[in-house]
């Protein structure tokens, strides 16, 4: 038995060690808003944040986890009010929308240490891919986050 806090609230999982956090998310916690990807941890759909850390959950073993705390997109605000949330929309950044709760969380725990990026910081440090190919929207809307978190 795995013990997690996931979005506040103690989860018990009874899986192999070897299960990715992804799968246990989506599978075993039905919070679908994590999404499958590539599986090698190279696209970024499947961020979350594990011990405040932004991560790729489909490369991070279960059996790593106990006692760990992880937010999913559904953990981040319960009314989509949250600065990044409300600036993805006001830029209408998502086209096809499937990878976006990864650009989210990646893009929330990047505000922690870059509180006014520039271009180039989020071009070296926002590594999350984007099929529809919405990158402009994208570093806008971090630039209007980071207005929003500094008010």
């Amino acid at each position: 038995m795995i013990k997690l806090n996931v979005n506040g609230r103690v989860q018990n999982v009874d899986v192999e060690p070897e299960m990715p956090l992804l799968w246990v998310l989506r599978d075993e916690l039905k919070l679908a808003g994590t999404k499958y990807g590539c599986g090698i941890a190279q696209c970024g759909a499947c961020t979350v944040h594990i011990n405040g850390t932004a991560m790729r959950s489909c490369s991070v073993p279960i059996g790593a986890l106990d006692g760990a705390k992880v937010i999913t997109i559904e953990g981040l605000s319960s009314d989509n009010n949250h600065p990044v949330q409300r600036a993805w929309i006001e830029e209408g950044v998502p086209q096809c929308g499937y990878c976006q709760s990864g650009q989210i969380m990646a893009v929330v725990a990047f505000l922690k240490n870059f509180a006014k990026p520039t271009d180039a910081d989020i071009d070296a440090n926002i590594t999350n891919i984007c099929r529809c190919g919405t990158y402009e929207r994208l570093r806008r809307a971090i630039h209007r986050a980071a207005d929003m978190m500094k008010a």
